[in-house]
């Protein structure tokens, strides 16, 4: 993907400023606080959980019932529509979230249940251990044999990567399990899962075993836990929940431990104090324009003759001359130009806190459109900057009009409303393919067959290899100390401020007081220098595309594996576990790797090269990984094609 987010501060006179917050305050975010509390008690809503996602048509009618209400009256229509959306787009990720975490929890589930150890399949079974290794090379010799003649039937000459043939070859023996009811066949199947699909002569390690199989049984109870949080509830600005908790917890006595967690919880966190942003998702609902001074402006659709200026970065600001530029090219061509074409892709309005700084006085204080500053965040495709790009862009576009236009042309007699539908998709291929004028550079040309692989890690966050995954050799490895070269002593001053934080969050945690500490600054600051040399590493190599882990559930892998050698390590003693596995994460670097995905991909965009993801091994070195990553795409790809 070309799609980049860069952000401005918008700046207007204290009117505006008072209006919009007023709008956005008081009647946008209850609206959307009301919305989502009514998908949550819809007669339907158990069938959207089981389905895990939203039916399209839900939010709106609800919305419509909801605008003849004086307290959700007199928005402009963008914000009613905006608050659909975002309404829609957070159900449909909690759904899709829960829906994940469920499977998650049967896979777990199932697969603990047949996880036994190498004394349990003897006594299951009534077999020697080497009976079972017998059976077990029986059966694999049987599917590899069955798959090999399928392959050679249909006359594949594709290469399949090992990670690819194994997970195949792990799903055959899953459904093998479940189709026989011979307590032999089944633990041999079992021994040869546990073993990554192999028979080894190995004996089996019990506290290994004993601490894989503890390792599961965490995953499962963070999961469980996980699926039991409390659904979308919105923001509340005015902090009657805060209350309400807080009335709660001084009158009533908790019926168990979990429930007080939650309480102290509640009260502990920080308040929502902004309101909920207001996306624009046409590229024309922004007008830009310069004022007396030679600042850039905009105004929003459906907020009048209200002005902001914008403050950007020096960096940025070439993004928003564009979108000047590519408005008076639309303006001054008399319509012979497509917005479809614009640079811009979409808009949010959205505010920032901005506590504690420009704040003068009591009366100040209760004006918080003067307290908290406006922000615009910018979707925009980088490809759309040069004439290449651009003209990439538009012969997409001009093939996906043109298939409409083919498909309306096919039904034959059309309605008069159809007939202006064929105009417009006319019109608009015309238009599309009238590119707007814009510099000349060169594209990116990288070698398909060689790729760069980004592993993640516990202890090492980050490792690249560089593959030609045609003759599966490796051009290059690169460390995290490789790949931040002189910056990597930073690593070690993010270390430190997060023991600092830590300790300091654990002194507010005794005072029940809140604590907003964080890194976050540095932690971004690194991950961008991580980014920029992935991506110099790339185009050193001329790497066709770059590989990052599909990071689902990362987290949680790392976090369970913690919590696991903490129990082997202190058995039968909480409070040692505790202590161990907070030494443990304080020792190992922790890392915010979708924030680095997000960079890799952000500077992957600018550069116009392709990033991929994939599944990571979960065995093998941090090289080995990303190496295993890098070929595991390559392979996935031609067999696509």
């Amino acid at each position: 993907m070309s799609i980049i987010t860069i952000q401005c501060r918008l700046v207007a006179n204290e009117s505006t400023r008072r209006y919009l917050w007023q709008i956005m305050a008081e009647k946008n975010t209850p609206l959307v606080n009301e919305l989502l509390k009514q998908v949550g008690k819809h007669p339907d809503f158990e069938k959207w959980l089981q389905a895990g996602k939203l039916p399209p048509g839900v939010v709106r009618p609800l919305c419509n019932s909801l605008v003849s209400q004086e307290c959700f009256a007199n928005q402009p229509k963008r914000f009613y529509k905006s608050a659909i959306e975002l309404t829609e787009y957070i159900y449909k990720s909690w759904l899709a979230l829960q829906q994940r975490r469920q499977k998650q929890v049967d896979g777990k589930t199932r697969w603990l249940s047949m996880l036994k150890s190498d004394a349990e399949l003897v006594e299951i079974s009534g077999c020697s251990l080497e009976n079972i290794r017998a059976k077990a090379l029986e059966i694999l010799v049987r599917i590899t044999t069955y798959s090999s003649n399928q392959q050679q039937q249909k006359k594949k000459s594709k290469k399949v990567s090992n990670s690819k043939a194994s997970s195949k070859l792990s799903t055959t023996l899953f459904e093998t399990y479940d189709q026989t009811e011979d307590k032999l066949e089944r633990c041999a199947i079992t021994y040869l899962l546990k073993n990554n699909c192999q028979v080894t002569e190995e004996e089996e390690d019990e506290k290994k075993f004993a601490l894989r199989r503890r390792k599961k049984e965490k995953e499962i109870e963070r999961l469980k836990e996980q699926l039991a949080s409390r659904m979308p509830h919105g923001r509340d600005l005015t902090g009657e929940q805060w209350l309400q908790t807080l009335l709660i917890a001084t009158t009533t006595v908790p019926e168990s431990e979990e429930e007080a967690r939650s309480w102290q919880s509640s009260l502990l966190k920080k308040p929502s104090s902004i309101p909920f942003p207001v996306e624009f998702t046409s590229k024309e609902d922004l007008v830009w324009s310069k004022n007396q001074n030679g600042r850039i402006c905009v105004k929003f659709s459906g907020l009048g003759e209200h002005i902001f200026e914008v403050y950007c970065d020096r960096r940025q600001l070439h993004w928003f001359q564009r979108f000047l530029e590519d408005q008076q090219i639309k303006r001054s061509g008399k319509d012979h130009y497509s917005s479809g074409l614009f640079t811009l892709c979409s808009g949010c309005l959205a505010w920032q806190e901005n506590e504690g700084r420009g704040v003068r006085g009591s009366a100040a204080t209760a004006a918080l459109w003067n307290v908290h500053r406006l922000t615009l965040y910018c979707s925009l495709d980088t490809r759309l900057w040069t004439i290449e790009g651009t003209e990439t862009v538009s012969q997409d576009k001009a093939a996906e009009v043109a298939k409409e236009l083919t498909k309306m042309q096919e039904k034959g007699d059309l309605n008069p409303n159809q007939q202006n539908y064929v105009k417009r998709l006319s019109s608009t291929l015309t238009k599309i393919n009238n590119p707007y004028p814009r510099p000349s550079k060169p594209l990116y040309q990288g070698q398909t067959s060689i790729l760069v692989g980004v592993s993640l890690g516990l202890e090492k966050p980050a490792t690249a290899a560089v593959v030609d995954a045609s003759t599966n050799t490796v051009l290059a490895y690169r460390s995290l100390k490789q790949l931040l070269s002189e910056n990597y002593k930073l690593l070690n001053r993010q270390r430190q401020q997060q023991q600092r934080n830590a300790h300091e969050r654990h002194k507010a945690q005794k005072r029940s007081t809140p604590n907003q500490l964080s890194e976050s600054e540095l932690g971004k600051h690194l991950d961008n220098l991580l980014a920029k040399s992935i991506i110099t590493l790339a185009q050193t190599y001329q790497a066709g595309s770059i590989v990052v882990p599909n990071i689902k559930n990362v987290r949680e892998v790392i976090h369970s594996e913690i919590e696991a050698k903490a129990e082997n390590k202190c058995p039968n003693f909480k409070e040692g576990q505790q202590k161990y596995a907070k030494q443990y994460r304080q020792n190992i670097h922790r890392w915010s790797y979708s924030r680095l995905i997000d960079c890799i991909h952000t500077q992957a965009a600018k550069a116009k090269i392709p990033l991929e993801q994939g599944p990571q091994p979960i065995r093998g070195s941090p090289q080995e990984k990303a190496r295993s990553l890098a070929i595991a795409a390559y392979h996935s790809r031609q067999n696509k094609s």
